[in-house]
């Protein structure tokens, strides 16, 4: 109850609750119904001391009276909300202009109009006065009844004189249809219209106050300084607009500009970061300071400009500029116009090209503005290709917008939850919180996009599930368990599958000895306390089948649940996947396959094979650039070097910076002979395969006697031959007794036939 109290202090104070967080955790919590009908008050003012304008804080103020109808402050302010939505009462009593010059046709006409409208209006009247009764009469707080008072007063003379024009119209009809006509009924029509617009202008001054609540719309700086984020942004984009107007100053008291600026502005950064909403508002900046005459902006991409057959890029580009001609032409993704390694039929050059001769040509140059926008490392490379577009726009025009911090995005979530008249408890936003660092792997990452699909996904998963009709929080907030993801039903463990494989006793072990390790590491994180640094590129060496891809399978998992990879997928690579043909294009190539693998575990197998046996060999580039990559994402990936133990070390003292890296080493030994039969007997009762004793022990003395290439993979393949080998034997013996039970069997004769085709 002091926390109420201290909150109603706060609130009369400010207007506004600084932090409202605490009030829903205490909405969430509250069962007592008078209790919670003062939270919910107190919240809903609070919103409105923000936002006069809230939708959420009327649906809060309703149940906070049905809780309580004692609650004085949710009567006053809803007998208020009310009172205002009566401003249009009288709005239908709008009569056309009757003259007593016009012909017997026309008089007529605008007779059974003013008919028509008088009995709509009385129609209607009836209950709203019936409303306006009740009101006026509630005596809880009789200074804020007597606006319905005064409503209800003005409203019954209404009907009055409505009534008497009604009577005097019908009156005025049937004299333009009868033989004698009199003006009489024409005066009378008057006096009533002119009592009526009395009573009109007496109303709307009730209303004269909220007449200037509306806000007109803001300058386009002001909405730009207004959204979150963008502090480097913001400052450039203000700097920008100074200077424009500082020049159109200059202009104005006469003096010579020469070299005018330009309007031209390249926009960088991943998806979400606000590129498209930032040239909308240059575009509107440009037309209140004069120098684009329109605010429009025509949004183009490659797709819409680059034709397929010679003539048509150039025609669809002086089309887009046309309809920009006076404004903004934006064009998205504009390093896809003309990108390294795209054949001669492409049109790309041709767009760019085009592009370049309109802005400097007589008839459109300086008559609309270009905004090229995309990903930075994209852009400086597009425009490093393309140096007579790249000098049409200043280095002061270049602008990047970063991508936004978690706490910014979850301002940005608040928006979107509250564009939909939602809320969030302080556990959404944690959740919320660990939901953006998941996503948050790579480029792709959708910024201001992402954080507004997780709350549409919550709001859909609320609607999925919520069975209840009456409270009122169910349909305004949004709880940590909204924000959940579903798990899969029935999978296993990463644990669980590790402790299920065969074999590797002590490098399951060591897997779990380094999970330990880095699961107490988050914990001191998490609790403030320092940690040692993790090191988790590792090198696993071992003879082809011995499980290392399996195995790195689980560990990818087991780091993914132990929050420190945000995806925990594994990519299986070789050197085919990184070494290209032509110089130049293996770092690129690489880069592609690391940013498949972000957030998760890169496994390179056989990765001494990137040494190469030849002086010209390109497998160097791909070990350099790899170096570079780990060291710029850091905890947001895993590689994993696999293969045999001499090469291995070959290929780590090659490069210093890879050694360096490499902390982690793993031996994967061969499988013992009772370790194969396991596998085998494993593998087939997979396919409800059993082995017969007499199998079994044929397997087991001829592995122990001599040894079998291949390991585990040697194992499936024998039990493929054992199966295949038991079908030819079985195959022609459909009418055998017990065929479905034999058929499960696998003999000592199926054994023996699968030993000498892998041998």
């Amino acid at each position: 109850m002091n926390q109420i109290k201290n909150w109603k202090m706060e609130l009369q104070q400010n207007g506004t609750i600084k932090d409202e967080g605490p009030i829903i955790a205490a909405l969430e919590k509250e069962r007592n119904p008078l209790i919670l009908s003062d939270l919910l008050t107190t919240a809903a003012l609070s919103r409105l001391g923000r936002n006069n304008q809230d939708s959420i804080a009327v649906p809060m103020l309703k149940k906070a009276l049905q809780l309580d109808p004692d609650n004085k402050k949710a009567t006053e302010y809803l007998f208020r909300a009310d009172w205002k939505k009566m401003k249009d009462i009288l709005a239908p009593l709008i009569f056309p202009p009757i003259r007593e010059t016009d012909n017997r046709t026309a008089k007529k006409k605008i007779a059974e109009e003013y008919i028509e409208i008088c009995k709509s209006f009385l129609t209607e009247a009836e209950d709203a006065l019936h409303d306006l009764e009740s009101k006026s009469g509630t005596p809880s707080r009789m200074d804020q009844t007597e606006p319905y008072r005064q409503l209800n007063a003005l409203l019954s003379l209404a009907i009055g004189e409505t009534a008497s024009l009604l009577k005097a119209a019908e009156e005025y009809d049937q004299s333009i249809t009868g033989v004698f006509h009199t003006s009489v009924y024409y005066e009378d029509l008057k006096n009533h219209l002119a009592n009526l617009e009395n009573i009109k202008v007496k109303w709307q001054e009730l209303f004269v106050e909220s007449n200037h609540e509306g806000q007109s719309e803001k300058k386009a700086l002001e909405q730009l300084n207004d959204m979150v984020g963008m502090a480097t942004v913001k400052k450039r984009v203000n700097d920008f607009y100074q200077v424009l107007k500082y020049q159109k100053q200059r202009k104005e008291l006469g003096f010579k500009i020469k070299d005018e600026f330009s309007l031209n502005m390249i926009l960088t950064g991943n998806p979400g970061t606000g590129k498209t909403t930032v040239s909308r508002l240059l575009a509107k900046i440009y037309h209140e300071l004069g120098v684009l005459p329109q605010e429009k902006v025509v949004e183009t991409n490659r797709s819409q400009l680059v034709g397929s057959f010679v003539g048509q890029t150039e025609e669809n580009v002086r089309a887009a500029v046309e309809r920009a001609k006076g404004g903004v032409l934006f064009i998205d993704e504009a390093y896809s116009l003309k990108r390294e390694g795209q054949t001669g039929n492409d049109y790309g050059q041709a767009a760019i090209d085009t592009l370049v001769a309109l802005m400097t040509s007589e008839e459109y140059g300086g008559k609309f503005a270009v905004i090229l926008a995309g990903y930075t490392e994209e852009m400086r490379s597009f425009l490093e290709a393309n140096m007579g577009l790249r000098s049409r726009f200043p280095q002061s025009n270049m602008i990047h917008l970063p991508n936004y911090s978690n706490e910014e995005l979850i301002q940005i979530a608040e928006m979107a939850a509250a564009d939909n008249d939602y809320l969030f408890t302080e556990e959404a936003k944690v959740e919320i919180n660990h939901r953006l660092d998941l996503e948050r792997v790579d480029e792709s990452f959708g910024n201001a996009r992402a954080a507004r699909n997780i709350v549409l996904d919550a709001i859909f998963k609320k609607g999925s599930e919520n069975n209840s009709e009456d409270e009122i929080l169910k349909f305004i907030l949004l709880t940590k368990e909204d924000f959940l993801l579903e798990q899969p039903e029935g999978k296993e463990s990463p644990q669980d599958q590790l402790d299920a494989l065969i074999g590797l006793g002590p490098l399951k072990e060591e897997i779990r000895s380094l999970v330990s390790f880095v699961k107490m590491q988050q914990y001191r994180r998490n609790n403030g306390l320092p940690t040692v640094p993790i090191q988790l590129h590792s090198v696993f060496t071992g003879n082809p089948g011995t499980g290392k891809t399996t195995v790195a399978k689980i560990y990818a998992e087991l780091l993914k649940e132990c929050g420190i990879l945000k995806r925990g997928h594994l990519i299986v690579t070789s050197r085919a996947d990184f070494v290209a043909g032509y110089v130049g294009q293996t770092a690129g190539k690489t880069k592609k396959k690391i940013r498949e693998a972000l957030g998760g575990v890169l496994f390179i197998d056989e990765a001494y094979a990137l040494l190469g046996s030849t002086a010209g060999d390109f497998g160097k580039e791909v070990i350099d650039t790899l170096v570079d990559e780990m060291t710029k994402h850091n905890d947001n990936l895993v590689v994993i070097l696999a293969g045999y133990p001499v090469e291995m070390n070959e290929l780590l003292e090659s490069n210093p910076g890879l050694r360096s890296r490499f902390k982690k080493f793993f031996f994967f030994p061969d499988y013992a002979p009772e370790e194969l039969l396991e596998i085998i007997v494993f593998y087939a009762g997979s396919y409800q395969y059993k082995l017969t004793e007499k199998a079994k022990g044929l397997l087991t003395q001829s592995m122990e006697k001599e040894a079998f290439k291949g390991n585990g993979r040697m194992a499936a393949n024998l039990v493929d031959e054992m199966i295949q080998a038991q079908a030819k034997r079985l195959i022609n013996l459909e009418h055998i007794e017990n065929l479905l039970e034999k058929a499960q069997l696998l003999e000592a004769e199926d054994a023996e036939a699968a030993l000498k085709k892998i041998k």
